[in-house]
Order: structure tokens, then sequence, then C-alpha cells
């Protein structure tokens, strides 16, 4: 349970101590209160109000102006251009915003023996006290296939039932601004908001003993021995009869009292189980410890393996809890804010954030999760089309560095760092081909195919000479940074940034592959072909680290939070060991001296910086900066903080314990790739490797011993491309290859430290032993 179990022994002292629940589209933060319960709630489609066309009309007749600007180095008059035509019309796109609040006052003593807790294996969140010798327990789930809340309350003396259940319930929040908070009927209230997105909640209770009924906008319940609550709620993004679903949700599901949890638990573990790991558990019984005092312990230099172990399956829980089919895709928080005017609006921020979101998805064996990211690129589409033909004259579509609930695709913002910056959409969209890299469906690539290539077509005209031959992004910026032009002056505007061609060659080589796969488009793959090959390539700069823009400028921060020029070596696989040393020594140089100025001081660049030490193949860094990510930038409730929370950095480090246990990059299986050293013993179970596989495997002495591969397609396995690696040692020395107990054909092709397992046939599953 140590590494599936969230335990206190205190109250949440605030939001941020808080246990979150969700089903996908409906959150909550428990506060685990025993006489003033507080379960802050959200809906993903609450945002503050309609889409807008904000695309600036002035920016397609001063895009050359502003692009000769750049090249004259003229950084002051480019930058007063922006405002005037670059910019969005209205600065802001719409942003994410809280449900309401719902409140539980319960009637009961002083409280003794209390502990609050979440079982990450079971999604099930519950606070458990002693009041006057009876034991009260109050859980909470977000049921997905019912779509609401559950809160049951239960009282048991001596061991037996007891009517001890009373309190008073209701909702409030949203500043008091709302349209009806009353009695629906005699088990129902209703709590309605037209301001924004209008939607609706609805609240029903049941009681087992006692009594249970509605008084004004209030439920009263008195003397049960079990009560079960459900809240429901809809908005009008989804259906213009949102306040009658929601009542109708509500109701419904309370029909199902008996069934609503084993109905819950069983959906969720569907997801959950497919994926797992273990570490040997190195605590000295430091495990067993409330979760506060692990991390507590841990920040002190004490050895938790489990505790990593945790922060593992708590990332896949957030996902399942916070992404599923048919919901909005993850924002900065998930579905967990509380804030009317959030930092950075909650919104779908994509010159990183949006993407770590899911960086783990697939790895996780969660495709399934990754559905909301992709249906949220489709709404992003239409209005991509509109800016890229309004502000830059060009077929195809883009997007920005922000997007929000309608797929505004215009600048967001007016800070020059980030706003001008075309890169969002097409970054969104390595994320296709990423999916059908893990998951060889054929038929989502043919869906999906055409989008991607929209946003590779927009740049076949956008893209500019840079004068050198080059094709390059302009304008354009390094997100979020700037660079020293001379003394006491900076540029923010630029071309030819370094990741803008590192995510265009992502790009291009996902339609190109698409095109080639799906056996059309040829002349269009043809011309991205050529288009790629004189895009800028990684260069190396004067300190031996990887250029983030075209020129070796030096960064005027230089300990800057993102690092962008290593997105060729996470998530993408430009930069690689084994097939560009030379540039992988640049990219550890570059983090180096990112870190040795103070960089990854929020917890999402810590997370990167743990992908890419991954990724390098440095178990000591991983653990190191891991180390660094739950003492600094975690919160006892697990949430990752920048500060404030954002979600990200959970996604992001938990990917990051993944690709140090199991990496299929540059078309090669490699186990252990960057095992940090404490981490000796262990197992991972059916995760996912692109290629359509599913892998299976324990080591001990830092070693593998066993492994299994599984085809999670019906073109089956034919080969197996195995990396060796220090932990694994040599692949070469394979002992036996079975599937279901009898011996499999294999020939193996032994060359440059690779390992090719070539199969008589095609086959579902292979165990091989080393």
């Amino acid at each position: 349970m140590s590494s599936t179990l969230l335990k206190y022994s205190r109250l949440a002292a605030n939001w941020d101590e808080a246990l979150p629940v969700g089903n996908g589209r409906l959150g909550g933060m428990v506060f685990g209160i025993p006489r003033e319960e507080l379960i802050q709630l959200n809906e993903d489609s609450i945002w503050s109000g309609g889409y807008r066309d904000r695309n600036n009309p002035l920016a397609l007749e001063n895009l050359d102006k502003m692009r000769r600007l750049i090249v004259e180095g003229r950084s002051w008059e480019a930058e007063k251009l922006c405002d005037e035509a670059f910019y969005g019309t209205n600065e802001n796109q719409r942003h994410y915003q809280p449900l309401g609040d719902f409140h539980l006052i319960q009637t009961v003593g002083e409280a003794t023996e209390y502990s609050r807790s979440l079982d990450i294996s079971t999604a099930l969140c519950d606070t458990v006290f002693v009041s006057d010798g009876i034991r009260y327990v109050r859980r909470v789930f977000a049921s997905h296939p019912d779509e609401v809340i559950v809160i049951s309350l239960t009282a048991e003396k001596d061991g037996k039932p007891y009517p001890a259940v009373s309190f008073s319930a209701f909702i409030d929040g949203r500043d008091d601004n709302y349209d009806k908070n009353q009695a629906y009927d005699k088990s129902t209230l209703i709590f309605t908001v037209s301001d924004g997105i209008p939607y609706a909640c609805a609240i029903s209770a049941a009681a087992k003993d006692g009594t249970c009924e509605t008084r004004a906008n209030r439920i009263v319940c008195e003397n049960a021995s079990c009560v079960v609550i459900t809240i429901g709620a809809q908005t009008s993004w989804r259906t213009g009869d949102y306040e009658n679903m929601a009542v109708r949700q509500a109701k419904t599901a309370l029909r199902r009292t008996s069934e609503l949890e084993s109905r819950h638990i069983k959906d969720y573990q569907s997801l959950y189980n497919r994926c797992g790991i273990t570490l040997c558990d190195n605590s000295g019984g430091g495990s067993d410890l409330p979760t506060d005092e692990r991390l507590a312990a841990v920040k002190e230099g004490k050895p938790d393996n489990e505790l990593y172990e945790l922060y593992f399956n708590f990332s896949r829980y957030l996902m399942i809890s916070g992404s599923r089919e048919g919901t909005l895709p993850l924002n900065l928080q998930g579905i967990w804010n509380k804030d009317m005017w959030p930092a950075w609006g909650c919104k779908f921020t994509i010159n990183i954030n949006t993407e770590m979101n899911y960086w783990g998805v697939e790895m996780q064996n969660l495709s399934r999760c990754h559905m909301p990211l992709f249906d949220h690129i489709e709404r992003m589409r239409e209005h991509g089309r509109i800016t890229a033909e309004k502000m830059y004259g060009c077929h195809g579509a883009v997007c920005h560095h922000n997007t929000d609930i309608w797929g505004d695709t215009a600048p967001q913002d007016k800070w020059l760092p980030g706003t001008i910056w075309p890169m969002g959409l097409a970054w969104l969209c390595t994320h296709i081909w990423e999916h059908y890299q893990f998951t060889l469906d054929k038929e989502f690539l043919a869906e999906k195919y055409d989008t991607m290539r929209e946003a590779a077509e927009f740049f076949t005209e956008y893209l500019i000479d840079d004068g050198k031959g080059r094709l390059v992004v302009s304008p354009s910026v390094s997100p979020e940074n700037t660079y020293n032009i001379s003394e006491g002056v900076q540029g923010r505007l630029c071309q030819g940034a370094s990741m803008d061609s590192q995510i265009l060659h992502t790009l291009f080589k996902g339609v190109i592959s698409a095109a080639d796969i799906l056996q059309r488009d040829k002349a269009f793959a043809d011309k991205l072909r050529e288009i790629d090959s004189k895009l800028p390539s990684p260069q190396i700069g004067k300190y031996g680290q990887i250029m983030e823009w075209a020129e070796d400028y030096d960064e005027f921060e230089p300990g800057h939070r993102h690092i962008s020029q290593l997105f060729a070596i996470h998530p993408s696989d430009i930069i690689s060991l084994s097939k560009t040393p030379e540039l992988a020594k640049a990219a550890r140089a570059t983090i180096e001296r990112r870190l040795s100025y103070g960089g990854g001081n929020t917890g999402w660049s810590r997370a990167w910086i743990i992908n890419m030490w991954a990724r390098l193949g440095d178990g000591e860094k991983v653990a190191e900066n891991l180390k660094t990510l739950m003492s600094d930038s975690t919160s006892i409730n697990m949430f990752d903080m920048h500060p404030p929370f954002q979600i990200d950095g959970n996604f992001g480090g938990g990917a990051g314990i993944g690709e140090a246990l199991l990496q299929s990059i540059a078309g090669e299986i490699a186990f252990l790739p960057a095992l940090p050293p404490a981490w000796t013993e262990g197992s991972v179970r059916r995760m996912a490797a692109r290629g359509g596989l599913e892998i299976s495997f324990e080591w001990s002495g830092s070693r593998v011993n066993h492994a299994q591969f599984t085809a999670r397609s019906s073109d089956g396995i034919n080969r197996l491309v195995l990396r060796e690696t220090v932990c694994c040692n040599s692949p070469k020395e394979i002992n036996a290859v079975t599937a279901d107990g009898n011996p499999v054909g294999y020939v193996c092709e032994n060359a440059d430290r690779i390992c090719t397992v070539i199969f008589n046939e095609n086959i579902m599953m292979a165990d091989i032993d080393f």
C-alpha cells in the first residue's frame, strides 16, 4: 500500500493539501474536515465565456516589414510593430473557472483517531475519525460510468451500523453569482449559473434509517446509519438541456447506491491495471509513514524508493481521473482549480505544458486517455485555418502558445517572449504520430492524417530563406526566453529559433512516414522531404552547448526554466547518445549550464530535466533531480508546484521515471537506460513501447533477467531491436525465447552494441530469458 496510498494523520490546512478525485469531467478537492467538510468542485467545460475572433487584421500587411526589421536587428521597432499589428485584438482567450464549493456540516463532537487517505489503486478517498465512541467514515469518489461525484457517510458503534449520521449540506461559491440555489424536490438541490458558460449542478441524497430531506437550499439528514450523496453537473457547452440532465444524472446514480462503488472501481481499474512498476523498498520502514512525513524525510536525504513508485502511480491516477474519452484535455491544472481568475487563465498552454501533460500517457499504456487531446486539436483546426489565412496569408492551420475551450488560435497575451510563437499546433500534432508509433493503429492514422498535414502545410508557405540557404520560421521566439544583443540591449523576436526547426523536423517526419504507411499524398511527402533538408540542424555554440537561436546569443537569464533547444533530445529523438554522440555531449553541457545558473526552479522544468537526463543515460542525475522535484516542487498532497500548482510537473515526473526504466527511441528498445543507483531490484508490468509493444520485465542486481514482449496490433512482432546498456549488460546473452512455454524460432544479428532478434514468423508474444 505504500506505493498506492496517500495518507495523513492531520487535516488539510489549505487547498494544496486537499486530495483530488475526478472522473475525467468532474473534479473535486476533498479537505477531510470532520465537522465542516469542504469539497471544492470543478467541471471541465466551465469557462468564462464564448468564442470570439481575436485575429489581428493588420498582421498580414505588416508581415514582410516585421521580418525585415528582425533581419536588420531593429528589435525595438519590431517589438513596437507587434503591439500594433500582431497581438490579438483582445489580449485574452477564455479562462477556466470553478463550479462551486460543497459544504457538509456534520453533527459530531471532538474527533480522535483521525486519518484521511486516497487509495490510488481504487480511486477512493476516505476520511475516518472517532467521536463519542462512534466511528465515522466519509468516502468520496468520482464515478466515470455514472458521471457523478459520490459521497457516502457511515457510522458504526461496536462494529455495527449506528444511527448517528446527522448533517446539513449545501453548495455556494462563484462569488454568490448564481441564478438558482434551492430545493428541486424533497431529495435534490439545484444550483445554476448563467455567467460565462451556463451550467447546473444537482445534489441528491438518500439515507438508511433516520431522515433526509431538502430544506430551502440545504439537504438535512438526521440520525441515519448511512447516507449517500450524488453530485451531477452539466453545462451548455455540451447540451442545451443542462439543468434537467444534471438532475437526471444525480437522481439516476442515487438509485444505484448498492453498486455505485463497484461500478466505479471496475471502470477505474480497467485503466489503472494496464501498467505498473515496482521498486525495491529501501526505506527501513519509512514507507509506512504518512505521506507528508515521507516527503519531509526524502528532503532530509533519507531513501524511499517506494515514494517514487507512488509518484509514478499518482501521475497515472491523475491522468485517468482528469482525461477520459469525451472530455476536454488536461489544462494547466487538469480539472482541479479553485480560482475565478486562475494563474495564466488555467488554459491550455501549448509551448510545453499541455504537451508535457501527455508525455507519459502512451508509455503508461493509457492511450485512450490521450483521445481528448486529439479531439481538441480538431476544435483548433478550423480556427487555425482562419488565423493562418487572416494573419499570415497561408494555407493550412496554425496556433500560437495558448488555446482555450473553443480552440482559439490567435496570439494570447501581449508578452513578447511568449506571444509571437506560431508553433503550438505543429507541436500538438506530433502527438498524433506518437500515438500511432505506440499503437500501430492505421485507422486512427488515416483519420488524423489530414490534421497533421494541415499543420505542416502552413509552414511550407510560412518558412523563409535566412540568407544562408536555410528555411526558418520568422517571426518567432524561443519560448519565453530573452537574449542579449549587446550591452544593455535585449531581444525577444527572432528568426530561426532552434526549437522551431526541431518541431518541424519531427512533424514533417511524422507526416512523411504516415503518407508512406497509408500509401497516399506522395507529392506532398516529397515536398516535405525537400523542405526538411533545408531546415537548420542543431548547432553547438561557444559554451559547448546546443544553440538556442540561429545566432550564438547569450541568454539574458542563463538559468531560464525553458530549455527549448533541447526539444531535440526530449520529447523528440533528433539527438541521441547512440546516433549523435557529439550533440548529446552538447545537450549535457546545455543542461549543466542552465542548472549552474539556477535553472529547473519550477516543477515542470525540473520534470523536463529528468526526462533529458534519462535520454542521456545518466541514472545518477535522474535520481538527483527526482529528489529535487520531491523536495522543492511537490506539495504534501503530491501535487506539482510551479508554484502555484501546475499539473504538468506530475505528468512530466511520471514520464521521467518511465524513461529511466524503458526507452523505445530511434527504433531501438533499451532496458534500464538510466537506472538510479538505488533502484537495484524491481519490475515493470505492461509498459508500452513504440513499435506497438507492451513490455514486462524484471531486474535484480541492476540487470534484466526476464522480459516479455506482447504485440498491441494484429500485425504481431517480427523483430526486436535491443540496445545494450550499462545496466542491462549485453542483450546478446539470450538464453531462451518462448511463447506460452513453447520455444520460438529466431536468429540474432549482433552489431555495434545492438542485438536484433528476428523471429521465424510473426508472433503475438515472446518471453526472453537473459
